[in-house]
């Protein structure tokens, strides 16, 4: 069945005890980690580290899984192999610790030194050296529909690039249409069989709001948008698709959007009708 879970990204000024108490109380199934107050890596920090044990407890008492662990690595960077390891080595550690499947890496790369079918090479070679790390296959690498590797041709070529099953890709719904300029229905073609997990969020655009992003959209509460979430999720359930479905509320990034307390149970509300028919 498939599961919602929020984003510590939407909920940065949250300690571990609130985002227990409120992810159970607005009816969320797990948690994401990107960041923990004031640090963006949670391999950093003791809570997650050597006080993990502590802060699994709590999670579990709130009836919360730790769906996933959000990283900053790029395998497509080779400049960055080593630091990837190094963050790809502390990484399995908390997510073993935790019981967390899915890790969010990116492909990232320079395309103004290299093509895409060389940086694919490059994240060929970066995640055949994270996958010999100790732990490494047990959990599923899932790069994000972001930045070189949103439109299905690109996709494809990494996926198609790096076919061990424990590598896949993260949906990042909003980014496939809005970056991308793709139908749901094309990035589901060129991804659906390895989409391991899966961003939900909506925008609108309006050059002209306060809210705006470069490009001239703004994020908004999903639902109210422009983006076609109700189709993308309708492949997703007429799939079978079972994962977990993840809100990325970017508050951390854009403190104007609004508070978690306003916007996280907004989204359980809307989204439940449309995964539970």
């Amino acid at each position: 069945m498939t599961k919602i879970s929020l984003m510590t990204l939407g909920c940065p000024n949250w300690d571990l005890d609130t985002i227990c108490a409120r992810g159970q109380e607005y009816g969320y199934q797990g948690v994401d980690f990107r960041g923990y107050l004031d640090q963006i890596d949670i391999t950093l920090l003791p809570e997650f580290t050597t006080r993990s044990a502590e802060t699994r407890r709590k999670l579990n008492e709130a009836g919360l899984a730790v769906s996933g662990i959000s990283s900053s690595i790029q395998v497509c960077v080779p400049e960055a192999l080593e630091k990837n390891l190094d963050a790809a080595r502390r990484t399995i550690e908390v997510a073993h610790a935790f019981e967390a499947i899915n890790i969010r890496i990116y492909g990232g790369g320079d395309l103004s030194q290299y093509s895409r079918a060389e940086l694919a090479v490059f994240g060929c070679e970066s995640v055949a050296r994270i996958l010999e790390l100790e732990g490494a296959r047990e959990l599923k690498w899932l790069f994000e529909t972001h930045d070189h590797w949103v439109q299905a041709e690109a996709c494809r070529l990494l996926l198609d690039s790096i076919p061990d099953p424990a590598f896949g890709a993260l949906w990042d719904m909003g980014h496939t249409w809005r970056v991308g300029g793709e139908k749901p229905a094309d990035s589901w073609a060129a991804m659906g069989a390895r989409v391991g997990y899966v961003h939900v969020k909506d925008a609108v655009y309006d050059p002209t709001s306060p809210l705006a992003m470069d490009d001239g959209w703004h994020y908004v509460a999903p639902g109210t948008g422009e983006l076609p979430l109700d189709e993308s999720l309708a492949l997703l359930m007429d799939s079978g698709y079972t994962g977990w479905l993840l809100f990325e509320h970017e508050k951390r990034w854009h403190p104007n959007l609004p508070e978690p307390e306003e916007i996280f149970p907004q989204f359980v509300r809307w989204i439940k009708p449309l995964i539970e028919c």
